[in-house]
């Protein structure tokens, strides 16, 4: 193993593998350290792969890989059921809940997806081992780094504890809340924490099937009168999560079986396979860089799980940083390009934390009642009025305005052209084209999505018949890559705004406008400043 690399990688979860997928599909030299030799299945962590991160997965021919290992297909359920017990009344539900749809839909390239986050590391890693650009070592971890202009002199500690020094360009920051990249750039966490402790309890329950069940969901959240949380299938074969809410396992003995037989409502045989005390953390750093080093993912937020939007988040940061990285060590990037990264992935970290943190008051404690599971008259009005009131809970499972519509508006690196910034509205989803958002999906009539045609660099999306010689020369000239991309038949071109768009690789807008000009190009890699109108 060499001594430097142009990329250091520290930690190998969805952040780590996302940075070293983008860097070694542009076969940039890195080398990854990851403390855990393998990934475990017993803790299933984050579920939700969001729609976003679908399409970031597409991008890299891995969407498909991922819905194949899935253990529990889109087509097995796409409800979110709220029930007094799994096996007693349903109150209420959210269908399509975190964008899955048994078939295509138009906003976006890919649906959401239910799987464990270890299933998707798993399917990560081998990604990452048929790039030969990319080093990895598992079993490895960061142990102390110094932080420079010129770049990075860190440690590197082995299974055996023999350590080892490298240095780098960069170091990338993916080892999560436990990890030393936050002290060696000097940047803190600021915020709060629930209110509530939780238990996570993955156990077996093969009496538990659709047929015993109240109905089909991808989870089930339990209103018990004494007892409430989240249950969900981590796959088909009786292998099941629960989240057991406002439990402390301080306050004496707990007995996780017991607390599942309450949430399922049945004295069924359960089979505890593993569990984790945990209160929800909302955390933000104050700085997501130092001079070389660059913290992303849980590094540098921590989000509460409701929405199911943490580990999606760390993965859009990973790929923010990762395509901007790889322009400036391939040459044709401007200083202000790596600048870009945290006021781009800062705010959306933040408005992300604020949307989940604010289902932290809808928890199923809110809703618990001595009624809520009598068979009577007065129970079946008390779920009416519970059904009634869990409206407050539709952002947590229909967020597409938060997942596709975040923007980076205000980004030095983005052309603004005087258009209204989109509002945020997380439960909504508009597609706008303004400059700085995520370019509207759209199905072509062949059946492929627009996504697949953009190219692994920029890409000038040309709707009308416009002159644009001169700007492919500029970006020819600036060694950027460019990719021309004619479809003037686009259904729905006309919402676009304007007959060309600059797409960056993270498939964002950078500009969009008539006439294209060096400056343009410029702007949008990180070696002008300039404001331009349209």
């Amino acid at each position: 193993m060499p001594d430097h690399f142009p990329v250091l990688i520290a930690g190998g979860g969805p952040s780590g593998l996302a940075v070293a997928i983008e860097l070694g599909r542009a076969d940039i030299p890195c080398l990854l350290v990851e403390p855990r030799e393998t990934v475990t299945g017993d803790r299933p962590r984050a579920k939700t792969t969001s729609a976003r991160t679908m399409e970031l997965l597409r991008r890299w021919g891995l969407a498909d890989r991922v819905r194949a290992a899935a253990p529990l297909p889109v087509s097995h359920a796409q409800d979110v059921v709220f029930c007094t017990s799994l096996t007693g009344h349903e109150i209420t539900r959210f269908p399509n809940a975190f964008a899955m749809h048994a078939g295509r839909r138009d906003e976006f390239a890919e649906c959401g997806q239910q799987i464990p986050q270890p299933i998707v590391e798993q399917v990560l890693r081998e990604a990452v081992a048929e790039l030969p650009s990319v080093r990895t070592r598992f079993g490895w971890r960061l142990v102390s780094a110094e932080d420079g202009a010129a770049g990075v002199r860190a440690s590197i500690a082995g299974p055996d504890g023999a350590v080892r020094e490298v240095t780098a360009d960069y170091l990338i920051g993916c080892d999560g809340a436990g990890g030393i990249t936050r002290d060696v750039i000097g940047a803190r966490y600021s915020g709060g924490s629930g209110e509530l402790p939780n238990l996570n309890i993955t156990f077996r329950a093969p009496a538990l099937t659709d047929e015993t069940v109240c109905a089909r969901a991808v989870h089930y959240w339990v209103l018990g009168a004494e007892l409430g949380g989240i249950v969900g299938r981590m796959d088909t074969d009786g292998t099941w999560w629960a989240i057991a809410q406002g439990v402390d396992v301080r306050d004496g003995d707990v007995d996780p079986a017991a607390l599942v037989r309450r949430l399922i409502g049945a004295e069924v045989e359960v089979e505890v396979q593993a569990t984790d005390p945990w209160v929800a953390r909302m955390l933000l750093v104050d700085r997501y860089r130092g001079e070389r080093t660059f913290l992303v993912g849980d590094a540098a937020h921590l989000n509460p799980p409701w929405g199911g939007h943490g580990y999606n988040t760390c993965v859009g940061d990973a790929v923010n940083l990762a395509w901007k990285l790889v322009a400036v060590l391939r040459g044709w990037a401007g200083p202000a390009l790596l600048d870009s990264y945290e006021p781009e992935r800062r705010p959306v970290a933040r408005q992300t934390i604020a949307d989940a943190a604010a289902q932290e008051n809808h928890l199923a404690r809110a809703f618990a009642h001595p009624d809520i599971d009598a068979a009577t008259p007065a129970g079946a009005a008390r779920r009416a009025r519970v059904a009634e009131a869990l409206s407050a809970k539709r952002g947590e499972f229909h967020s597409l305005g938060l997942v596709l519509g975040y923007h980076y508006a205000g980004s030095p690196i983005v052309v603004d052209d005087g258009s209204p910034v989109p509002a945020h509205e997380p439960l909504t989803y508009h597609g706008s084209a303004r400059p700085g958002t995520r370019l509207p999906h759209r199905w072509l009539p062949d059946g492929s999505s627009l996504f697949d045609h953009l190219g692994p660099g920029f890409t000038l999306l040309r709707l009308d018949p416009v002159p644009v010689e001169s700007f492919v020369e500029s970006a020819r000239a600036r060694g950027l890559p460019l990719t021309v991309l004619d479809l003037p038949g686009l259904p729905g071109k006309d919402s676009y705004g304007a007959p060309l768009l600059l797409i960056r690789p993270d498939q964002h807008i950078a500009w969009r406008g008539t006439t294209p000009t060096a400056e343009v190009l410029d702007i949008a890699r990180g070696a002008h400043a300039a404001v331009l109108s349209r």
